[in-house]
């Protein structure tokens, strides 16, 4: 098992990819497809277990299937639609990056997959590739599930068990729109906790305590609490940034990287909006 940073933008500690007995979880985006090749030294992997189709998990999965025709890319059923045919997926993070450029500069291209490639989750898995238990844990995206490694006790959990940046325990939930679900969210944590796994391995980033699971659920309530008590985007993203530097220091800037604050907002705005 290893943790393999894919050094997005340049920066380490953004974007973690895990390999686990040959098996890859959230490979990355396009734009780092080179950086995790120069990691896997020539080995293709056994499979990718995707615990969502948002790029910075999953974008790089698609070119990696042109490169290993017969690779397995296992998804949950509502993300797999996307993975066929990026171009909705692709039209909807453009209005967040500035259009087509500035989506491609960022995150990299999203090649299309074939869809006999995918293996269609719906939550409730065992023994994928022999090891793994699935299960569907919606609340940061409406298509996330989780992962246990059940001979490690290992859980493998996406953006559901929050970003930090080691050695820093501080946590920020990441909440970008469009699907954010507060409660949901916090119905998946507890699905997280009831596997009593020994450590959770993050995608922001690399490993880290179950105790991290009750910083996830701080931090979402916290950052609920902060969108509806500012004035706007404009007052959250200058509370957050002052909040991150005097935790963070000069990590600040990788987590923001990791959850850019406006977006943040735009997903509990949207959220407050259609539930609360």
């Amino acid at each position: 098992m290893r943790a393999i940073d894919v050094r997005h933008q340049g920066r380490e500690k953004v974007i973690c990819c895990w390999e686990v007995d040959g098996v890859l979880i959230d490979p990355g985006p396009g734009v780092s497809e080179q950086t995790l090749l120069e990691a896997l030294d020539g080995e293709r992997p056994r499979a990718l277990l995707l615990t969502h189709i948002h790029f910075d998990h999953a974008g790089v999965s698609g070119a990696l299937v042109r490169r290993w025709p017969d690779l397995s890319v296992y998804v949950h059923e509502r993300g797999a639609p996307h993975l066929v045919d990026p171009s909705r997926l692709m039209a909807s993070a453009g209005r967040l990056y500035g259009g087509d450029e500035g989506l491609r500069e960022l995150w990299g291209e999203m090649v299309p997959i074939p869809e006999e490639n995918l293996r269609v989750l719906s939550g409730g898995e065992t023994g994928v590739e022999g090891a793994f238990r699935v299960e569907y844990t919606p609340g940061h995206a409406s298509h996330h599930v989780c992962y246990f490694h059940e001979p490690s006790r290992w859980a493998f959990v996406g953006d559901v068990g929050g970003a930090r940046i080691p050695p820093h325990a501080f946590t920020v939930a990441p909440t970008p729109p469009p699907d954010i679900d507060v409660e949901a969210w916090k119905r998946s944590v507890a699905v997280v906790r009831g596997w009593d796994p020994v450590a959770l391995g993050l995608t922001h980033f690399g490993e880290a305590p179950p105790e991290q699971l009750d910083r996830v659920l701080e931090a979402l309530d916290a950052q609920v609490e902060l969108e509806g008590s500012t004035d706007g985007e404009a007052g959250f993203v200058a509370a957050m940034d002052e909040r991150l530097r005097a935790e963070l220091g000069e990590d600040a800037d990788t987590m923001i990287q990791a959850t850019p604050l406006d977006q943040l907002h735009m997903g509990l705005a949207r959220w407050r909006t259609k539930f609360a």
